[in-house]
């Protein structure tokens, strides 16, 4: 018999009931947010705004780890830091517990994605992110989990080819090519001794951020970590070499307003580009039997992405011998 997965037990009914039970009274409107990693809802409300529900997967996050999530994002709030944190209910916290899953009920937030290729507002960015970082560096994560390449890098390469994901016309292709990456990468991080690390937003691309009023917006601390600065610096970089050079310098002049930019941390960015591309691979894998994965990545598992993925992280590893990205001042 084929296993039911928990989300298929989420019907509308349920999730109106969720948000009822917490004391709302709903119009029986709901949308399914762009969400694959949990299932989030916009709920529409009599006389009042509507609500955004997330409600986590079961077993990923332990009570404790997204607590801390929680406390993150309502530590940065408190300081004016724009981030859309969860609301509290006096009598249950943050987190609430309905039938099988843990939920949490955030304010609707109207913006638009941000417009990175505008100079000026990768600055208004750096700004923010730097803002964060001097918050994240005043206390630490006893919980949630930290960047590092055996979470990343060693466990995603275990996970694919212990369970066969990789065509077998490629595994022996995969499997030498992850280990040279996964060894060069430790070469890296063992050159550039210690590694500073802090708390970080952890997922911080453009699709985490609502532009409103010249602001940006922090969305999704569900991948909050413990981790270095640059992780959240390097995926708003993007085009050709000469295009990320302007746009870190941006993005550095206004993060050293509020926190230190790390400089010696550019020399990390293909690690750290690399070790995402590989658990971002995983991470479909490890979700492939949820439904809603099939429909939304119909490309994945096929020959033809086990190809493509092995020819981006041979790219990968040239890149890993490009010389880093430069601030003229350091």
């Amino acid at each position: 018999m084929d296993k039911v997965h928990p989300y298929a037990n989420l019907t509308p009914d349920k999730v109106l009931a969720a948000v009822e039970g917490m004391g709302f009274e709903t119009d029986a409107r709901i949308f399914a947010l762009n969400s694959y990693e949990n299932r989030v809802y916009l709920v529409g409300l009599h006389d009042a705004p509507s609500v955004v529900v997330k409600f986590y997967r079961p077993a990923r996050w332990s009570n404790e780890q997204i607590l801390e999530e929680h406390a993150f994002a309502h530590e940065l709030a408190a300081l004016e830091i724009p981030i859309i944190a969860p609301l509290t209910f006096s009598d249950r916290g943050s987190l609430v517990q309905f039938e099988e899953f843990q939920l949490a009920i955030f304010p609707q937030f109207i913006g638009r994605p941000p417009e990175l290729d505008n100079l000026d507002n990768l600055a208004v960015m750096g700004r923010f992110v730097g803002r964060i970082h001097a918050v994240g560096a005043t206390n630490n994560f006893l919980h949630r989990a930290e960047l590092s390449i055996e979470r990343f890098g060693v466990e995603s390469r275990v996970y694919l080819l212990e369970n066969n994901f990789i065509p077998i016309a490629l595994v022996n292709a995969y499997e030498t090519l992850t280990q040279d990456l996964i060894r060069v990468i430790q070469q890296r991080l063992e050159e550039h001794g210690d590694l500073t690390t802090l708390r970080i937003h952890g997922d911080c691309h453009p699709g985490n951020v609502l532009w409103k009023d010249g602001t940006p917006n922090f969305v999704d601390f569900d991948d909050t970590m413990t981790g270095p600065a640059i992780q959240d610096i390097w995926m708003m970089l993007s085009g050709d070499r000469n295009e990320r050079q302007a746009q870190l310098l941006e993005l550095v002049d206004g993060y050293n307003e509020f926190y230190d930019f790390p400089v010696r941390e550019l020399q990390l960015i293909e690690s750290m580009r690399t070790l995402r591309l590989m658990h971002y691979s995983a991470w479909l894998a490890r979700r492939w039997e949820d439904p809603a994965f099939p429909l939304s990545f119909p490309w994945f598992n096929t020959e033809r992405y086990w190809a493509e993925h092995i020819l981006e992280l041979r790219e990968q590893f040239a890149a890993l011998d490009e010389p880093a990205l430069q601030l003229p001042w350091a």
